[in-house]
């Protein structure tokens, strides 16, 4: 091999399948393997050049003639939450966050069959397995860490015990060197209906802000698809157009 082929990355193509997001529309993607220890420093180029991570692989869509998935970020230090955002903020305030190693366990994988039996049964994860589960976890060459919410615990514990409650949601994430990207997170299903999604993102923020990181990454927003609807919410952000980020509205 050259030392241009070892140096940098190869990208691929696959076919055209069923576009998940529009009815009638087939999409294609184009992606390269994130390994090794320059997978750090490319997994940050390639989500600023706007790219999503799954395992090992970066990709992006690389749709015939529709460009309707936009990668998109949250501006951190201008981020102005909405009454009903600020209501989730209110509702999950309590529970505890706390960030862990890529690590899988049973009670995350239960927590995550739950929410893909209930919420998205039609979907392309209703047959991943435990093991399958733990791949999306483990194989990543890149910082990523688990992200537990839990309920409060035993109050009754002694106090140098951290309480360990109910595990409520789950989040997926990377750090990168200017923000956080959240790759995949669940819920349970029965208490989602009043905005555990929602806090979830608004957790991530808060954590970016903190940690003075300027973007939270929620990967492709899909105008006209419902299941995108809650991502343009989250005000200010930026959208990738023309190979740029450009400042957006909820109306652009």
């Amino acid at each position: 091999m050259s030392i241009e082929g070892r140096n940098f990355p190869q990208f691929y193509i696959t076919p055209a399948a069923n576009c998940p997001y529009l009815d009638g529309k087939f999409e294609r993607k184009i992606f390269t393997h994130l390994i090794g220890d320059k997978a750090p420093d490319l997994n940050h180029a390639l989500t600023n050049g706007g790219f999503r991570r799954s395992q090992n692989i970066a990709y992006r869509q690389a749709c015939e003639k529709c460009s309707a998935c936009i990668s998109t970020r949250v501006v951190v230090d201008e981020f102005k939450a909405t009454k009903s955002q600020k209501r989730a903020w209110r509702a999950y305030r309590h529970l505890h966050t706390q960030i862990c190693d890529a690590s899988p366990s049973q009670e995350q994988y239960s927590l995550f069959r739950n929410y893909i039996d209930e919420r998205h049964a039609d979907g392309g994860m209703v047959d991943m397995s435990i093991l399958d589960y733990a791949a999306m976890v483990e194989e990543s060459f890149v910082d990523t860490r688990v992200i537990e919410y839990r309920l409060p615990g035993d109050l009754t514990s002694p106090p140098q015990v951290v309480p360990k409650g109910e595990l409520a949601a789950v989040a997926i994430t990377d750090w990168l060197n200017d923000g956080l990207s959240m790759i995949y997170s669940f819920y349970d299903p029965a208490i989602a209906a009043s905005g555990l999604g929602t806090y979830l993102i608004l957790d991530h923020i808060e954590q970016a802000k903190k940690a003075g990181l300027p973007y939270v990454y929620l990967g492709f927003w899909v105008k006209g698809s419902p299941k995108m609807d809650y991502k343009i919410r989250f005000q200010p952000q930026e959208h990738i157009i023309g190979g740029a980020w450009s400042r957006v509205t909820p109306d652009t």
